[in-house]
């Protein structure tokens, strides 16, 4: 029988891990459209899933980024959700985490909204926000 080492400790089972973004239904089946297009089309290079980000810029001092990926980068933080990969910007994960993103349709638009429990002020013409970061302790 082995002998036991009192003064290692033993692994600890690690609590999963929540996911820094999540998509509504709606959003999800917009992306997984865009996504099935790029597939379809020969000349173009089809998109592995979708990046988010966010940069500085706006009134606010900050805009997210939204954009389709033909690669994932090494650092970014893969989410799937809802049949789709989301590849959120290694910057961005602390800004992002809880984020819900959303698809609406209306009359005069068509658009992805970010539902973010960390902004904290938007402008008034709502294409840029403050963001607090997640503070982990």
């Amino acid at each position: 029988m082995p002998e036991l080492d009192l003064n290692t400790p033993a692994p600890r089972a690690r609590r999963p891990r929540p996911k820094v973004v999540s998509l509504t239904d709606a959003a999800a089946g917009r992306v997984r459209e865009i996504m099935e297009r790029s597939r379809q089309d020969a000349a173009a290079k089809p998109y592995v899933g979708l990046r988010v980000g966010v940069k500085n810029g706006g009134c606010a001092g900050q805009e997210y980024v939204l954009e389709y990926a033909e690669t994932a980068d090494p650092l970014d933080e893969v989410v799937e959700d809802k049949g789709v990969t989301i590849l959120v910007e290694p910057k961005a994960v602390l800004f992002l985490l809880g984020t819900v993103i959303d698809y609406e349709v209306t009359r005069l638009a068509a658009k992805f909204v970010f539902r973010n429990p960390n902004e904290t002020d938007a402008c008034g013409c709502g294409e840029s926000v403050t963001i607090t970061p997640v503070k982990l302790d």
